[in-house]
Parts: C-alpha cells; sequence; structure tokens
C-alpha cells in the first residue's frame, strides 16, 4: 500500500507559505497608523516597501543554489529562523532609515522560500503530482495575506502596531521547530516513509520528458536559455500585480475608497480568498487539462494565456467602476485567475531542467521575477503621490500582466503535427 506522507510535508509547506505571506503582508495593514506615527509620506513608504525586495531577490539565487547543494531542510531552517528574527524586530524600530535596513534583513530571510518550497515538491512527489501539490502549498501564501488584515489589524487596533509584529515572529518559530522535527530532504531518508511511496516517486522522477537535456550541462546553460528566460518574464509579470495588492491595497481601501482601520481589515480578506482558490484550483485543473491533452507544457501554456489575460482585464476594469463592492469585485476576480500562474511557472521549471539544476535554476528565475517587488511598491507609491493617483497605478499593473500574457503565447511553443509540446533548453537565450 502507497503512504502518504509527503502530503504532511505539503502541509508542511502550506503553514509555511501562510506564516511568509502573514509577515510580509503585516506591514502593509499597520501602514497608515506607522506613517503617521513615525511621519512618513506615500513616496517614502514605497520605498520601504520595496527595500524588502532588495534582500529578498539577494538570496533567491543564492537560496535555490544552496538547496540544491546542501538540501531544503537546512536552506529553509536557517531562512524561517531569520525571517521570524527581524519581523519580531520589526517592534522596535524609530525611524524610517532604521525599518529600511531592517527591512532588507528581513527580505533576505524570506528570499530562499520559493526556491526552497519547488526544490522540497520535486524531491518528494512524483511529477504527476507536481501541479496539484504546488498549488496546495502555494495557496497558504494568499491564505496568510488575508489573514494579515483581521489578525494583524484587529491586533494594532487592540495592542498596538508594534505587538502583532512579535506575535508573528513567536509563530514563525513554532513552525522551524516543526521542519526540523519532521521533514528530510528526501523520501529515502525518512523513516516514515514506506517503500512504495518511495518506488512511486522514484520512478516518476526518472522519466525522461525533456529533450535534449544531458544532466551534465552547467547551470548557466539552463538558466539563460529562451524557455526558462520565458518563465521568469511571466513570473516577473504576475509578481508585479501581487506586489502591488500585496502592498498597497491596504492604502488603497482607505486612502482611495475611505475604510477605517477595521472595515479595511475584513474586506481586504476577500481578493486573498479569491487568491487562494485560483492557487488550489489552478494547480488540479493543469494537471487535469495535461492528462486531456497529452501534453503538461501544452496545458501549462494554455492556463498561463488565461490567467495572466483575464487578471490583466480585471485589473484594467476597476479603474472604471465607481462603487467600493465593484472594486472589490474586480480585484477578487482578477486574484482568482492571476494565481492560477505562479505554480505553472514553477512546475515548467521542474520539467524543462533535471531534477539536480531544479534549485539553482528556479532561485535564478525566482531572482528575476522578484525584481518586480522592487520596482511595483515604489513605482506605485511616486504614481500615487505624484503621477495621477491610484487609476493610473491600476492601468500599469493590467499592462504588465498583459505583457506576460504575450511572451507566453510567443516563447512557449505547443505541439506541431500532433505531437506532444516540448521545451528544448537547448535554445540560446
Amino acid at each position: 500500500m502507497i503512504g502518504n506522507y509527503r502530503w504532511r510535508i505539503a502541509g508542511l509547506l502550506f503553514f509555511a507559505g501562510m506564516l511568509n505571506y502573514l509577515d510580509r503582508a503585516a506591514l502593509s495593514v499597520v501602514a497608515p497608523l506607522l506613517k503617521t506615527e513615525l511621519h512618513i509620506d506615500d513616496a517614502q513608504m514605497g520605498f520601504i516597501f520595496s527595500s524588502f525586495f532588495i534582500g529578498y531577490c539577494a538570496l533567491c539565487f543564492i537560496g535555490g543554489w544552496a538547496a540544491d547543494k546542501y538540501g531544503p531542510k537546512r536552506v529553509f531552517a536557517w531562512a524561517a529562523g531569520t525571517w521570524s528574527i527581524f519581523c519580531g524586530l520589526t517592534a522596535l524600530i524609530t525611524g524610517y532609515l532604521q525599518l529600511l535596513v531592517f527591512r532588507v534583513f528581513f527580505g533576505m530571510g524570506e528570499g530562499p522560500m520559493g526556491t526552497t518550497t519547488n526544490k522540497a515538491i520535486t524531491n518528494w512527489f512524483p511529477r504527476e503530482e507536481a501541479g496539484r501539490a504546488l498549488g496546495f502549498t502555494n495557496c497558504g501564501q494568499p491564505l496568510g495575506a488575508a489573514l494579515a488584515g483581521p489578525v494583524v489589524g484587529l491586533v494594532a487596533l487592540n495592542f498596538g502596531w508594534r505587538v502583532s509584529f512579535v506575535v508573528i515572529a513567536v509563530l514563525g518559530a513554532m513552525w522551524l521547530a516543526a521542519w526540523l522535527v519532521m521533514f528530510k530532504d528526501t523520501p529515502d531518508q525518512h523513516p516514515k516513509v514506506n517503500e512504495a511511496e518511495r518506488e512511486l516517486i522514484r520512478t516518476s522522477r526518472a522519466e525522461p520528458v525533456v529533450e535534449g537535456v544531458k544532466e551534465g550541462r552547467s547551470l548557466a546553460s539552463y538558466i539563460f536559455s529562451a524557455p526558462v528566460l520565458a518563465v521568469a518574464t511571466a513570473f516577473f509579470c504576475f509578481n508585479y500585480v501581487l506586489y502591488f495588492f500585496l502592498t498597497w491595497l491596504p492604502s488603497y481601501l482607505m486612502d482611495y475608497q475611505h475604510l477605517d482601520i477595521k472595515s479595511m481589515s475584513i474586506i481586504g480578506v476577500i481578493p486573498w480568498l479569491g487568491a487562494a482558490v485560483g492557487f488550489l484550483g489552478g494547480g488540479f485543473v493543469t494537471d487535469w487539462l495535461g492528462r486531456r491533452l497529452g501534453s503538461v507544457i501544452l496545458a501549462r501554456k494554455r492556463m498561463l494565456m488565461v490567467g495572466l489575460g483575464v487578471a490583466a482585464a480585471c485589473v484594467l476594469l476597476t479603474t472604471q467602476v465607481s462603487s467600493l463592492g465593484l472594486a472589490v469585485a474586480c480585484i477578487t476576480v482578477s486574484s482568482v485567475f492571476l494565481f492560477v500562474t505562479p505554480q505553472i511557472c514553477w512546475s515548467l521549471i521542474q520539467d524543462i531542467v533535471p531534477k539536480n539544476r531544479v534549485g539553482g535554476t528556479g532561485g535564478f528565475v525566482h531572482l528575476l521575477a522578484n525584481c518586480a517587488g522592487i520596482i511595483a511598491p515604489s513605482l506605485t507609491g511616486l504614481v500615487v503621490q505624484y503621477g495621477g493617483g491610484y487609476n493610473v497605478a491600476f492601468v500599469v499593473a493590467a499592462g504588465v500582466c498583459a505583457l506576460g500574457m504575450v511572451v507566453v503565447i510567443v516563447a512557449v511553443k505547443g505541439p506541431s503535427s500532433g505531437a506532444p509540446a516540448t521545451v528544448n533548453c537547448s535554445q540560446g537565450s
């Protein structure tokens, strides 16, 4: 009988994503209070949001490389410990520059998360389950962002915004203890995984599905190939809209839609619940569509096109509606379709590079993609303060999202003459 310990690992990764986005979104929720206390304007707040991603990007590639070399257990343990410490230290900040520096180190702690999660899924799940496993584990991220509103907002209202960061840091420490006890780098190392489950994973991951791939090729030959760069571009476009929502949605609801912090904390949950539906549903639908079409890559291409295209249209539509209810509805629908895309990008990396290069290649893709986290918050802050307000910011986000759809259409090739779709990583960049 085949065991299912791998889904306990998925559960650990689910809660890691939830905590990761809970603490990442916490600053956005308390931003209106923090700006008043520390005398920070919108442009400065944008730079603070972006400073997190300077540290985050710096560790994306290094974290992926380290996950390949040292294993996901050690890398994730270091990452979770670092982000929990600097989340807690945020409670001590007294000024703008200090907050900038703390956010950089906080970002460094979270930088390895995405690539290390993908490496853990690669080690622990058969290829046929990768989409749903990534969808399940990643849907913890928007649920964490959804919890940030009521949890952080209500704690801030009752005990002050500083206490909310201490609470999240304690939760991070508790997760780290569970990770160290329950996780091993591979199923072969874990005594609770039976031989049938090990063989299922081993056999699936041994199947060659990539055209022209040789295990001995250098990491650079993969990360600078056209297919990998195309995935990175699509991921960048997704992240631009994600970080636009993650950093500025609470301020949009309070400053533009005139909600108080209590109402914002409740209403702000709705788009993130939609995002969780997109994460979870997208993984299952993509795996199902791959079986139906006989090509996982073609299925993922179609899902990326639909996800990015519908999200772009809904983000743009937000600028044309006049009521709070319609605006939140547009943002929520855009979140559902937008969040179909990230697990597809991670799955494509598993499909187009060999297992021993998944961490490094994923880290490079994650680095490029998260440059959006440096650009989107700062650009939005400047646009809100000097360049036309929130409506212009929404138009820019919609355009970036549409660009991602175009890149997928052009660069990810489908099947020809009825043959299964393939991605050839020997292409030049």
